[in-house]
């Protein structure tokens, strides 16, 4: 019960765009189930907002041990390895 309504304040914090406030829900979610995966992705969008690209993929690797075929970790993740080639990138011509 207390983990459906810490989800449901990550999620109203998304589509307010407050993606720090968010990522800590979620991570307390964490703490109460670890196996649930919709909180792990929706995490690792928080992260990508937040161009915390490594985190992402971190969470999204996570998701992948458990479910093989998920759809948003797979694409979240390339998301941040994108991100993560950018960034590479940038400092490599600063």
């Amino acid at each position: 019960e207390e983990f459906k309504t810490l989800k449901n304040e990550g999620n109203d914090f998304v589509k307010k765009g407050k993606y720090e406030e968010a990522v800590n829900k979620y991570s307390e979610c964490m703490k109460l189930n670890t196996k649930e995966c919709t909180i792990y992705t929706n995490r690792a969008l928080c992260y990508l907002k937040l161009y915390k690209y490594e985190e992402a993929k971190q969470d999204c690797d996570h998701v992948l041990q458990i479910e093989d075929s998920n759809i948003k970790a797979f694409y979240r993740r390339a998301l941040a390895y994108k991100g993560l080639q950018v960034r590479k990138k940038n400092m490599a011509g600063i």
